[in-house]
């Protein structure tokens, strides 16, 4: 019992571990997890899953890529087709299609696999999927068009290839291609009903209770995943492996309805979804004998090759010909199709049971499909970041700001800012505030932040965080609180309160109910209004080894207030109410200098502010 729990504890400890150790070198977290999963597993054998979990183990690994595809299908918002459909229909039909028959002939030619095992592995091999897509768009952050592309190929795909595996599996252990042809087609319509039927009648369920209010708030996340395990079971008794398709279908549905708010489910599914996805990858890597001579096998990896740099292009190729993407985002596309946690598990489990069914051939399938998940995870894990940015298709680091609220001196900040080559965009519900901002140039929406439609009308390409400043601390509060899942609670900030509402201070409202407090901790909007009436202007001060920013803090004495520093790279610095300053020489400073100021007084104060590093 104790050396169970320490295993179980230990794969959740190295699990997040590795996702922290990657998130702070700002590198793919994917590669982490096989390199800890390896360690822990038949290098140390200090995890052993088979022996953990036995029975168990692939049941809950079925159960636990439901969850992991139903929280990608909340992803899935049925609108994004409208910009991108025919291209995932294509990536979805004639992209699986080729890739299916591409692979299985290498398998047949390259590795000498019979024609059973090649379509077999062809099949397993068409899948992407969310558990290796999402974290890497997460840290490669391409455009949109792009992103959403990607995505919907990797959720819609997995359903897909697994169903495929499963048919051809049921042909080959049928023992006659007639009948497992007629069986295999029978299999895909019910697949297709039944995942399709309960996934809708999954949606509507949850739909029902929410809009219904029969689930209290603290019961929804949980109730909803009883409906997720209840779908997967169902579709899974009418066809085999039908489930992960009525899950995407059901979350897909839930993305796009406009009837209830899913908004606690998706926070809820997105965390474990970490946690699944990291425990996932470290238990089947654990599962891996190094010694295995496929790892280093001359045709697995002369297979591997053919994948990247054939296999790929050429489906891509076919899938977007004609479409309405640029030739940078197909080529990215091209570069873009890592293997993952759902082609391990299936390969395992069908190579278990060939072998109890008397094919022992089946045995190589699941260190020919590690080979290619560990190469194609290496491969577009690293390279995918610096092939986006050499294609100008992503931003991974983007630095440029939501400004909400576009009143004179806010126009005046996103002014300075473009000037420093930091993209803004100023929403504002004001029709004369939007106008003024048009007039000087500068990107701007009419509408209101906390609309439901307006998050999909902007372009947020090269967007990284938001700074709430408008007149009105309840909507600056509720700013924060709508938009801080996009681009987390670190880089999302809104304007002190006033000090004189209902008595309120900074210090006084829950965090968990406002974002960072911009500038300085008595920088309401009344008092940098007030102070910008009087004549204070935005300035841009360029700091240098003979004027730094000692020296600017002498010249304007209480005068200046610092705003952001932007430095050499490029990268902005938000100055907020609970850190010390540290601009450099070298770095741009925007500040906002002007007579004496009334409330704050921060140059040369026991109080100053400090910049935190957004980085976005």
């Amino acid at each position: 019992m104790e050396s169970l729990l320490v295993g179980l504890a230990g794969v959740v400890v190295l699990g997040v571990g590795a996702q922290w150790v990657s998130w702070r070198l700002k590198l793919p977290a994917i590669p982490f997890l096989l390199l800890v999963g390896f360690l822990a597993g038949s290098i140390t054998g200090f995890i052993d899953p088979d022996a953990m979990f036995g029975d168990l183990l692939f049941p809950l690994v079925s159960l636990s890529v439901a969850i992991i595809l139903f929280e990608g299908g909340l992803t899935l918002d049925v609108a994004e087709l409208r910009v991108i459909g025919s291209v995932v229909r294509n990536l979805a039909t004639i992209g699986v299609l080729f890739t299916w028959a591409a692979v299985g002939w290498l398998a047949h030619v390259v590795l000498d696999l019979d024609v059973g095992m090649a379509v077999l592995l062809g099949a397993i091999l068409v899948v992407t999927g969310p558990t290796v897509i999402v974290p890497m768009l997460r840290h490669v952050r391409p455009s949109a068009r792009v992103g959403s592309a990607v995505k919907w190929e990797g959720i819609v795909n997995d359903p897909i290839g697994v169903i495929l595996a499963v048919l051809v599996f049921e042909v080959i252990v049928s023992g006659g291609v007639e009948r497992g042809v007629a069986g295999a087609a029978v299999g895909i319509l019910k697949a297709a009903v039944a995942g399709g039927v309960l996934g809708l009648l999954g949606a509507g369920l949850v739909v029902l209770l929410l809009k219904r209010y029969w689930v209290p708030d603290f019961l929804q996340s949980a109730v909803t995943l009883g409906v997720v395990l209840a779908v997967h079971s169902s579709s899974n008794v009418v066809q085999t492996e039908s489930g992960l398709l009525a899950v995407t279908v059901m979350g897909s549905a839930l993305a796009s309805q406009k009837t209830v708010t899913v908004h606690r489910i998706v926070e809820f599914k997105e965390n474990l979804r970490v946690l699944l996805i990291s425990a996932l990858f470290i238990i089947l890597a654990a599962r891996l004998p190094l010694t295995n001579p496929a790892y280093t096998n001359p045709a697995n990896l002369l297979f591997l090759a053919a994948l990247i740099l054939v296999v790929r292009p050429v489906a891509v190729a076919l899938s977007t010909w004609r479409s309405i993407l640029t030739w940078r985002e197909r080529a990215f596309l091209a570069v873009l199709a890592p293997r993952g946690v759902i082609a391990a598990a299936v390969a395992s489990l069908f190579a278990l049971e060939l072998a109890e069914a008397g094919y022992p051939a089946g045995e190589a399938l699941a260190p020919i499909t590690f080979v290619v998940i560990v190469g194609t995870v290496g491969v577009y894990g690293f390279a995918a970041a610096p092939v986006a940015r050499w294609l100008q298709v992503a931003s991974p680091n983007p630095q440029g700001q939501i400004l909400v609220g576009a009143s004179p001196w806010v126009r005046d900040v996103a002014r300075a800012l473009q000037d420093q080559n930091i993209k803004v965009l100023l929403v504002d519900a004001n029709w004369a505030n939007y106008a003024a901002a048009r007039n000087m140039g500068l990107d701007a929406h009419y509408g209101n932040v906390l609309s439901e439609h307006v998050m999909d009308e902007l372009e947020l390409e090269g967007i990284g965080g938001m700074l709430s400043m408008t007149s009105n601390d309840e909507v600056n509060s509720l700013a924060v609180l709508h938009l801080r899942e996009l681009f987390g609670r670190a880089r999302v900030f809104q304007l002190s309160p006033e000090p004189a509402e209902r008595g309120l201070r900074p210090r006084q409202i829950a965090p968990r109910l406002r974002g960072r407090f911009l500038f300085h901790r008595d920088a309401s909007h009344s008092v940098i209004a007030a102070r910008y009436d009087r004549g204070a202007v935005v300035k841009q001060t360029s700091l240098t080894e003979e004027f730094d920013y000692d020296d600017f803090r002498f010249h304007y004495k209480g005068a200046a207030l610092p705003l952001f520093a932007v430095k050499e790279s490029g990268e902005l610095v938000i100055f907020d109410a609970e850190h010390a300053p540290s601009p450099k020489p070298g770095q741009t400073l925007v500040s906002l200098v002007g007579p004496d100021i009334v409330g704050v007084n921060d140059a040369g104060s026991d109080h100053e502010p400090g910049p935190a590093a957004t980085g976005p």
